[in-house]
């Protein structure tokens, strides 16, 4: 079945919009485990404007489940997943000052690159995910950069689902199926939430992991992290 890792940079925005350390990540990312979340996500980006390189090395000390660290692979992220050896590395091509992810990699013109920055994370053992649109060539190109899975971008699946869900889950059916015959691994993250989350492995019942937190934190609010977490988990049929 379908992984639920939920990532915890919304605790870190709270957190540090007023200093100090309330809510605390580390506990919060405890007690998600604890309410049955198989894995942990963190994006920390330059300004650590939310999850910062710290949180990244107190998380890993702690958790149990997968620990899943996304970002662009600046020299300093490099060097500190390298530090940390998480479960799983996602590489996105972020800018420096993006709100959030926008865009999934071309893996053809940026084969070379990421090759190298594969091959240097598997080496340490990590399993390595490549952040890509909805498109069977750049999960081809995924597959000969190296990598061990892909993480589909699913905004576009998101937009579009309440006005053609088979419309929006198309592209997202053939870039899985590409997935599935050379051999990677399946993620898929963004904008998936209780609306759109169990059509979307019904369709795709082979992706191996989602990745949720802007919707699953924002839901929080109304329905408390323990039952939200449990609502996420019987979308995927848990």
């Amino acid at each position: 079945m379908t992984k639920l890792s939920v990532n915890v940079n919304k605790i870190a925005v709270l957190r540090n919009s007023r200093g100090g350390n309330l809510p605390n990540v580390v506990d919060v990312s405890l007690d998600i485990e604890r309410f049955g979340a198989e894995g942990i996500t963190v994006h920390p980006r330059p300004d650590a404007r939310h999850i910062r390189y710290s949180d990244v090395r107190d998380l890993k000390r702690v958790i149990s489940t997968e620990l899943n660290v996304e970002g662009n692979p600046i020299p300093s992220f490099i060097d500190l997943v390298l530090e940390v050896c998480p479960a799983q590395v996602t590489l996105v091509p972020d800018a420096e000052d993006a709100i959030t992810s926008s865009a999934g990699w071309d893996t053809i013109a940026n084969r070379q690159f990421l090759t190298d920055v594969c091959a240097r994370f598997k080496a340490a053992g990590i399993r390595t995910s490549i952040f890509v649109a909805p498109d069977a060539e750049m999960v081809a190109g995924a597959k000969a950069c190296g990598a061990d899975r892909v993480e589909l971008y699913t905004e576009a699946y998101a937009a579009g689902y309440k006005a053609d869900r088979e419309a929006a889950i198309a592209p997202y059916v053939v870039a899985a199926e590409k997935a599935r015959e050379v051999g990677l691994g399946l993620n898929a993250g963004h904008d998936l939430s209780l609306v759109n989350l169990a059509y979307f492995v019904e369709r795709i019942p082979w992706c191996d992991e989602v990745s949720i937190g802007h919707a699953l934190i924002a839901d929080a609010l109304y329905l408390g992290l323990e039952k939200c977490v449990a609502d996420y988990l019987k979308c995927l049929g848990k």
